[in-house]
């Protein structure tokens, strides 16, 4: 029996656009919430939420048996840290500040056993291998392997091609705000320069022959990123999801009482 087969690595290998949703409640429930939603793949993220190793697995298990793709974003690209994640199943890695094809290079080196790597062989004591019950889990778990590494800054879009070429990267995922960063202009995200780096930059990805992915909360934006060549897209997050749903409603229920109540009073 081998690894189980990665359904996001083999989609983006089609034309057909995925669509994803940021997790940042680091929460098994919430995350089970929006693998009943319809998106394609669901991004776990331990960079900018509260979540650890232990909420990390919890959110992979909810997940489990729901037809949507978990990737995970580590915090930072430590080998220890990336043999730890996959070791508990997750098969789709997003890294962070990948600056270079040195670095791209190094976190394939970890995800990948000896010779081909430096990752250590514990795969029978986690998920990844059923608990040791996948008995072809070494030989076929790079495979099934994932990889998407973050161009966030000037010097990472200035070598895409480099970090493209790099054997066992499969994607490059742009980080607008980030990248907006880097240039001088944040906060203005939609700045007409920052908007010509990102598209120029997904079309050079997709040129290379890798997946092109990005986060973008505005329609427009998103279409302009589809137009690009982006085969991947985060429509937004959970957290803002739920903070503007919960704004709003206060909002129209305070400020329609005081039309009531005011209206009331006068007649």
């Amino acid at each position: 029996m081998p690894a189980p087969i990665n359904q996001f690595k083999t989609a983006l290998a089609s034309d057909t656009p995925q669509f994803g949703l940021w997790l940042a409640l680091a929460n098994g429930y919430t995350a089970e919430i929006a693998a009943t939603s319809g998106f394609d793949w669901l991004l776990l993220d331990g960079e900018h939420a509260p979540n650890d190793l232990d909420t990390l697995n919890t959110q992979l298990m909810a997940l489990s048996g729901h037809d949507v793709s978990p990737v995970v974003r580590i915090p930072h690209n430590d080998p220890a840290l990336i043999k730890q994640v996959l070791d508990m199943g997750a098969q789709t890695l997003l890294c962070p500040m990948v600056n270079s094809a040195r670095e791209a290079q190094a976190i394939v080196e970890a995800m990948r056993y000896p010779p081909r790597g430096i990752r250590g062989v514990g795969h029978m004591l986690g998920r990844a291998s059923g608990f040791n019950g996948v008995p072809d889990y070494l030989q076929t778990a790079e495979d099934q392997l994932c990889l998407i590494v973050q161009a966030e800054s000037v010097a990472a879009i200035d070598a895409l091609e480099e970090i493209c070429a790099v054997d066992g990267v499969n994607g490059v995922f742009i980080g607008p705000a980030d990248l907006c960063a880097d240039m001088g202009l944040l906060p203005d995200i939609t700045h007409p320069d920052v908007r010509i780096t990102v598209r120029d930059g997904l079309a050079r990805i997709r040129k290379a022959g890798k997946a092109a992915g990005i986060i973008d909360g505005d329609p427009d934006l998103i279409r302009e990123d589809l137009d690009a060549g982006a085969n991947f897209v985060a429509l937004g997050a959970d957290v803002l999801l739920l903070a503007d749903a919960m704004r709003s409603l206060s909002h129209s229920w305070k400020t329609q009482y005081l039309v009531d109540n005011s209206t009331s009073k006068t007649t």
